[in-house]
């Protein structure tokens, strides 16, 4: 049985684990429930863990694919996708019918039941925009269950599923509503200017996406990382103003009542960007992103990136938090 983890984690990190379960069912999951006797650890493509060490317990990889047009109307098409479906190919095959609503979110890794756990977001745009409802069993109960939109608390990078239900359930299926009326999302500078005007197609934004993300983000086939490490901080518009004052310069972006800070800014302002610590740093064209040189060990990656969180803390008075799940 398989047991490396290196080829399962985008980071490249070498790890052991007792063993991983590919599971390309819901009937898999049922039987693997009724016989398991170790702990196990959910694991989708990837790209948003970090191993500090091996892993006591059986890894489950999520295979179950498919994609399935389940209601229509002339406005609107609902479809259901296997969690195990690579992210990226949902987009694709979503602008290839020209529908609406994922296109800001091409090639971010990572798979498809794992998109809901951590809302993930691009652009201007997060996945719960266009979410209808997902599908999961209970690994405590053995049971299957539909969660909405509305009971997903879904926020800034994060959802029930990282909170309250942390752990307790295995996604199978994940249901997107997209539209067929164009509805382009270009509040981001770099994205309008790459769109220009043509905004007829989703396809257009898609490819204009793919391109500023290949020129600002590794590829972790090229070099180990996780995409952003770090979320962007939300602090009061109380605590933005001093810090305003003391930097004119700060990057920043409205979120309602609150601000949005830069964290790539915060932590480029500490001399982070593009440095080398050994086998790990931070890219050369993102400091948000922190990089395995080689041969890194998670707790190699994980202690630099705790010195990054100490030096914006230090100068900024600001607590970064991780956005990567460190196992």
């Amino acid at each position: 049985m398989e047991t490396n983890l290196k080829p399962h984690n985008t980071f490249g990190i070498q790890a052991q684990c007792k063993g991983i379960i590919r599971l390309y069912s819901e009937q898999d999951i049922f039987e693997f429930l009724l016989r398991q006797d170790s702990q196990y650890l959910v694991l989708g493509g990837g790209s948003n863990v970090l191993f500090r060490s091996d892993y006591d317990g059986f890894i489950l990889k999520n295979e179950i694919k498919g994609i399935e047009i389940i209601d229509e109307d002339e406005k609107a098409l609902l479809v259901k996708v296997g969690a195990g479906e690579i992210w990226h190919s949902l987009v694709m095959w979503s602008v290839g019918h020209n529908l609406w609503g994922l296109e800001n979110l091409a090639l971010i890794p990572g798979s498809v039941g794992a998109a809901p756990i951590q809302n993930i977001g691009a652009y201007g745009v997060e996945q719960n925009k266009c979410f209808h409802s997902l599908n999961a069993i209970d690994l405590e109960q053995g049971t299957t269950r539909t969660f909405y939109n509305e009971e997903c608390n879904f926020g800034y990078r994060d959802s029930i599923f990282k909170q309250a239900e942390k752990g307790k359930f295995l996604i199978t299926h994940v249901c997107y509503l997209l539209s067929k009326i164009p509805n382009p999302v270009l509040s981001y500078g770099d994205v309008a200017s790459e769109v220009g005007s043509s905004t007829d197609r989703s396809e257009v934004i898609a490819e204009a996406v793919i391109r500023i993300r290949k020129n600002k983000l590794p590829n972790p086939a090229e070099i180990g990382n996780s995409g952003s490490f770090f979320k962007n901080p939300i602090i009061s518009k109380e605590e933005f103003e001093p810090l305003q004052a003391l930097y004119p310069g700060i990057a920043f972006y409205a979120a309602g009542a609150q601000v949005k800070l830069a964290a790539a800014w915060l932590i480029d302002q500490c001399g982070f960007k593009g440095i080398v610590d050994g086998n790990t740093g931070t890219y050369k064209k993102q400091a948000l992103v922190i990089v395995n040189h080689g041969a890194a060990t998670g707790k190699e990656i994980f202690a630099f990136a705790q010195k990054i969180q100490q030096a914006v803390k230090d100068r900024f008075g600001v607590v970064l938090e991780m956005e990567v799940n460190v196992v």
